[in-house]
């Protein structure tokens, strides 16, 4: 597993019995979590003084809980600064998780001794625009939510980088994808961090099952005649984190060479010494250890 142990202001605290307790800096938040089928194994000091708690409703969705929590506060993961905030659907608008491919795009593109252009697709909030911002990279940010494309830019000023080289597009991935190579623009390295399902600016179809393996070969086509790193997320439970790095090695590897390896992504549990599983992520290479961490 590639475990982001390098965090301060994030903790997972316990977790089990279909949940889990984390600490975002100075509050702790309980959220559901499918996948800590085991029993928890810490008490009242944790679970029932948490800050905010996510309740699903019977009837779908569910609704934070709050006692003591703001609308949105900071944490910070090295240089790097992200805005935090209960949303819907239980989430905070930041996958810690993600910090330990944060950390292997940051080396690569330090180690490359030459210009980065990077282009990172389903872009969220920033995290790996901002790292990838930080060691170097011209980076262009795209996303299909206007409101998330905001919140990156905030989390880019938060990080002091709101002069950095960063294009900040709301746009529809595939069809950007599309133009990008019609305009012979192209990329040293990618990031796609694609939903499960999703809906581009003008209602767009996103099923990632159906779609990955052929948007994955058009990035291909958008990608320099020496490109250094590809990073391929997955959240899907139905997709294996050996999968995301058939679908790389096969649209990459017989161009580029290089090397895929993958992993499962996850987060260290303070209660049990154990790594909460969080997603799947591949990555391909140029070089022959296949983006082995």
């Amino acid at each position: 597993m590639w475990a982001a142990g390098r965090w301060k202001d994030v903790q997972v605290l316990d977790c089990g019995g279909g949940e889990k307790a984390e600490r975002w800096g100075r509050y702790v938040l309980v959220r559901p979590d499918p996948q800590a089928i085991w029993p928890r194994r810490c008490g009242a000091e944790v679970w029932e003084r948490a800050d905010g708690v996510y309740r699903r409703s019977p009837k779908g969705g569910g609704a934070w809980v709050r006692r003591a929590v703001p609308e949105s506060w900071t944490v910070s993961y090295g240089a790097l600064t992200f805005g935090v905030k209960p949303m819907n659907f239980k989430h905070t608008g930041l996958f810690p998780e993600q910090a330990v491919n944060w950390d292997f795009m940051a080396e690569a593109i330090r180690a490359a001794g030459r210009p980065v252009r990077v282009l990172n697709l389903f872009a969220y909030t920033g995290g790996a625009t901002l790292a990838c911002a930080a060691a170097g990279a011209e980076v262009c940010h795209v996303d299909a939510s206007r409101g998330m494309v905001q919140w990156a830019r905030e989390n880019a000023r938060l990080s002091g980088l709101e002069g950095r080289p960063i294009r900040w597009i709301v746009d529809d991935c595939r069809k950007f994808v599309q133009r990008e190579i019609r305009r012979g623009r192209r990329y040293d390295a990618v990031v796609m961090d694609p939903p499960s399902y999703g809906r581009g600016p003008s209602g767009e179809m996103w099923k990632i099952e159906e779609d990955i393996a052929a948007f994955v070969r058009l990035v291909a086509d958008v990608m320099s005649e020496r490109p250094l790193f590809a990073v391929l997320n997955s959240y899907t439970a139905g997709l294996s984190p050996s999968a995301m790095a058939y679908v790389l090695a096969d649209a990459l590897c017989p161009r580029f060479g290089g090397a895929v390896g993958c992993d499962e992504l996850g987060l260290p549990v303070r209660s049990t010494g154990l790594c909460l599983p969080c997603g799947s992520a591949a990555r391909w290479t140029a070089g022959r250890e296949g983006g082995a961490g």
